[in-house]
């Protein structure tokens, strides 16, 4: 017959056992409210007016304004009603370095249909959080099929280190045209120049061919061509 303090140590195996087993099992199809995928690549994070802290997902409102016949304001949830599609594209800085993976969110050419944008618009102007950045895109790029509002990088929402909730994500143009945590859309028939274009970067943002930082391969320095980085070049 075994002793009392084997006895004793058996009974609390068993309850540890079924206290583990009587946990939730994790939902592997469940969105990750936490980044882990840009952060753990050690992606650089980089706010030019400063980090704006913990933002209320949730709560989240986007007002598109301007040349539009149905001017809305679009709450999180909203957004989550419009078709959403999933790319995969770069975010390329005007800094030399590239990180790609799969952005999800909605096409701006699906959110401009959705407020019936006019045809005499040129430019769309992206307002950032507190509307100190801004910056501006033509509407040809702004109708391209990878430029989004995302709030998804590989399945896992964008945080506020990385433009979360919702950023903007036009992989033709350099980082500085990717507004990060957007409030703000504006349709123009003229471009305003933005918050890095009134400091002496180009309007255009026109990615150009050089040496760039490959975040998904450890930021290894390898080289790119010009335009939207699909790629890089041979050593």
């Amino acid at each position: 017959m075994p002793n009392k303090s084997y006895s004793t140590l058996i009974l609390l195996f068993l309850l540890i056992a079924g206290c583990s087993s009587a946990r939730k099992t994790p939902d592997v199809n469940a969105k990750d409210t936490t980044m882990h995928k840009l952060a753990q690549m050690n992606t650089p994070v980089f706010w030019a007016e400063g980090h704006p802290g913990k933002l209320d997902r949730e709560n989240w409102k986007i007002a598109v304004t301007g040349l539009c016949d149905n001017p809305d304001t679009l709450s999180w949830q909203d957004l989550q009603t419009l078709p959403k599609t999933t790319v995969n594209g770069r975010l390329t800085s005007v800094t030399r370095w590239s990180v790609g993976g799969n952005w999800g969110g909605v096409r701006l050419s699906d959110l401009l249909q959705h407020v019936k944008a006019s045809p005499t618009v040129r430019y769309v102007r992206f307002w950032s959080h507190d509307l100190v950045y801004d910056t501006s895109i033509p509407i040809e790029i702004a109708l391209k099929e990878k430029t989004l509002l995302a709030w998804e990088f590989d399945g896992e929402y964008l945080t506020e280190d990385y433009g979360g909730p919702v950023r903007a994500f036009v992989p033709y143009l350099w980082g500085y045209k990717s507004a990060k945590s957007v409030v703000k859309v504006e349709l123009l028939d003229k471009y305003i120049p933005g918050f890095w274009e009134q400091r002496g970067y180009t309007d255009d943002a026109e990615i150009e061919a050089g040496p760039c930082r490959d975040i998904n391969d450890g930021g290894k320095t390898k080289h790119i061509p010009d335009g939207e980085v699909k790629g890089f070049l041979e050593d």
